[in-house]
Formats: C-alpha cells, sequence, structure tokens
C-alpha cells in the first residue's frame, strides 16, 4: 500500500486550501490599520502613551535621572567602596 488513501488526499487538499485562505487574509489592504476614533485609553494606558512620545518631558527627566545615577554609581560609590574597603582591611 503506497500513497495516500481518497480520504487523506481530500483532507491534504482542504487543509491547503484554508492555509492559503488564511494566508490572504493576513494580508494588508492600503486602508489598514484602521485607527478608531476618539478611543478612550484608561488611566496607566495614557500615561504610557503620553510618556512614550519622543521628546516628551517625562522622557528627558528620566533619561537624566539614570545618566547621572549610572555616573554616581561609577564614579564615586563604586571607588569609594574599593578604598573604605582597602583602608579598612589592608
Amino acid at each position: 500500500m503506497s500513497g495516500y488513501s481518497e480520504d487523506e488526499k481530500l483532507r491534504l487538499q482542504q487543509l491547503r486550501a484554508l492555509r492559503r485562505r488564511w494566508l490572504r487574509d493576513q494580508e494588508l489592504s492600503e486602508r489598514e490599520p484602521v485607527l478608531a476614533e476618539g478611543r478612550r485609553l484608561g488611566p496607566v494606558a495614557a500615561f504610557w502613551e503620553r510618556f512614550l512620545q519622543p521628546g516628551g518631558l517625562w522622557r528627558r527627566q528620566v533619561y537624566k535621572v539614570c545618566e547621572t545615577s549610572g555616573y554616581v554609581v561609577t564614579r564615586v560609590l563604586i571607588p569609594s567602596w574599593v578604598i573604605l574597603y582597602v583602608l579598612k582591611y589592608h
């Protein structure tokens, strides 16, 4: 017995047709995506929407804080800890 039976061939043909149709449905037309007019965001989603805008005030402030804290940790805290350790234990 070699090959597929008639039922298996029919099933495979149906699966191929479904896959082709599904792939065609995944393609976006020129008019998509359609964004809803006046969509209402919750308070958390609205905050992140504003926060992630390029050039926003919050974004600049957070960047400055991260940059400053990185500078303080690498150039002040770690060297002072090393100096204190050496002075205390050696």
